[in-house]
């Protein structure tokens, strides 16, 4: 991710909440970002993509702004969020703990630094309990001083895999015990995480969580950074990956995409390589793939397109995509 003369300290949030039925109460949730509470317009923010999944019941929101400004946005959405979303009445086949469930923060060029980073998420994490009494969070990656526990771990300690996790339970890292409707939210934050979903042709849950298995990171001949759930989706069985930016360089095959952070280098598995495995995986059980979807960009993606909105001044980027050509 090369620098340039505009945003050069931009950073991504993809924030993750736990609602997608109701289009137009995630699409007011995203412009809580882009506006404050008098319709003004917040200078240098856009939001880049909305993606919605009825089936999860979860929707992905990515923000992306300078790391100086990117907390005010991102704790309006998160306000709106709160007001709008009830997690004693959420329905959904994706695993998720709280109303506003994740806020990860991406540096998107070398100008931020992991400190940067993290200082933003531990002040958003703060300013989200005391903006909306009775939120809390977990702290995960370099958010998460001095251990800096990745985000799969610290979901495994706070019970976010489980069906019915029980809040009580839970010792937040900010904020009170956990309680419905807010739950508990995610706040962190590391190297872009890409999220690619590839669907086979089976509704043998069997079958997808050992395609997942042996895909997962912790599994020996695993693909690295790579997390991986198995859920029901529209008929058929997703492959779901959360692909992590990792300090690893392939030594052979396709070309993995690279990019730097604080002078170290970092590359993420390529989608079309998570969607051959898949395919080789879930053929050795006679079982087809359906498709690949990526959710929002890869880190390269996210910078061209975050200069190209914020340059032009599209606040509202995601509906103009389909109009525009780069």
């Amino acid at each position: 991710m090369a620098s340039s003369s505009f945003g050069s300290r931009l950073v991504a949030c993809l924030l993750n909440v736990s609602e997608a039925r109701r289009k137009d109460l995630v699409e007011s949730v995203a412009k809580a970002a882009l506006y404050d509470k008098e319709g003004v317009r917040r200078e240098g923010t856009a939001v880049l993509n909305i993606f919605n999944d009825r089936d999860y019941n979860r929707s992905v929101i990515t923000i992306v702004a300078s790391v100086d400004s990117i907390g005010e946005a991102v704790l309006s959405a998160c306000e709106k969020a709160c007001v709008l979303i009830d997690m004693g009445a959420h329905k959904g086949v994706h695993p998720c703990m709280g109303a506003v469930d994740l806020i990860p923060i991406y540096p998107l060029g070398e100008e931020v630094g992991v400190e940067d980073c993290a200082k933003e998420a531990r002040a958003v994490a703060r300013g989200l309990t005391e903006r909306v009494r009775g939120t809390s969070a977990f702290l995960f990656g370099w958010a998460d001083s001095p251990r800096r526990r990745g985000l799969a771990q610290r979901r495994k300690e706070v019970g976010w895999f489980e069906k019915t996790p029980d809040l009580r339970l839970i010792r937040p890292d900010v904020g009170p015990r956990p309680r419905k409707p807010f739950g508990l939210t995610g706040v962190g934050a590391s190297p872009y995480v890409t999220n690619c979903n590839v669907t086979i042709d089976t509704r043998d849950m069997a079958v997808g969580r050992g395609v997942a298995a042996a895909l997962r990171e912790s599994t020996p001949g695993g693909l690295p950074g790579v997390q991986v759930l198995a859920l029901p989706h529209q008929g058929a069985v997703e492959i779901a990956c959360n692909v992590e930016s990792v300090r690893w360089s392939p030594t052979a095959g396709e070309p993995w995409p690279r990019f730097s952070i604080d002078g170290q280098p970092y590359c993420h598995v390529p989608a079309s390589l998570i969607t051959r495995r898949v395919a080789e995986l879930a053929g050795r059980e006679g079982v087809g793939v359906k498709g690949t979807a990526l959710v929002g960009f890869t880190p390269r993606e996210c910078r061209g397109l975050a200069e190209f909105a914020l340059s032009r001044g599209i606040a509202e980027f995601w509906k103009e995509r389909g109009r525009i050509r780069m």
